[in-house]
């Protein structure tokens, strides 16, 4: 049986957003990506994940996504990876780019469970029964943050998946869906770039 109890935050969302020096969204927003095969939206979960969130935004505000590769699409029988953003292992962007204002390259691991009221931070399921209670799953047009280490997310690159994952589930975070375009995230290739990130509402 899960116990809410048994995890206690010691840190919320204000901390971390103070910490990583951008305003932290409370709210969902939606967002379009325009790409070179479409456009597609995608709803971000604020509510939920508002560190995670806040830093996606701050990186649209910032346009650090304009003109950016997808640059490793991944491609199984029943399921697809499509990664997008900006890898940290490309020096030159990071010391070049001065829109890029980014305190760290890491943000916390941020999942929500449905009995709790604040998000979990830095810390990854391993017992397979709290994933029920997870609020945010793999399913069909999920966005999540690569991982950077075992509980820390990347603070620039993404990923969309194109069916349920129950495995990763609890591993990621999970911010985020498409609600419009599916399609469009299905006919991507490592040829095809962002042309740039849009906030709708």
């Amino acid at each position: 049986m899960f116990q809410a109890c048994s995890y206690k935050n010691k840190v919320d969302s204000t901390y971390y957003c103070q910490k990583l020096r951008f305003s932290c969204i409370q709210s969902n927003k939606v967002v379009n990506f325009k790409t070179t095969k479409g456009d597609f939206e995608v709803e971000l979960f604020g509510k939920d994940n508002p560190v995670t969130v806040s830093n996606f935004l701050e990186n649209i505000d910032n346009d650090i996504y304009v003109n950016q590769k997808f640059y490793k699409i991944i491609n199984f029988t029943q399921i697809r990876f499509v990664h997008g953003g900006v890898n940290p292992k490309n020096k030159f962007y990071f010391e070049g780019n001065q829109n890029l204002k980014k305190t760290s390259l890491s943000i916390p691991l941020e999942i929500k469970f449905k009995e709790e009221s604040k998000p979990r931070y830095n810390y990854q399921i391993k017992n397979p029964n709290e994933i029920e209670n997870l609020v945010n799953t793999f399913e069909n047009g999920s966005i999540a943050m690569v991982k950077s280490f075992n509980n820390k997310s990347s603070s620039t690159e993404f990923f969309f998946v194109t069916t349920n994952i129950p495995e990763l589930d609890g591993r990621y975070s999970i911010f985020g869906k498409i609600i419009k375009g599916l399609d469009v995230l299905k006919k991507l290739n490592k040829e095809d770039y962002i042309k740039a990130v849009q906030i709708i509402n």
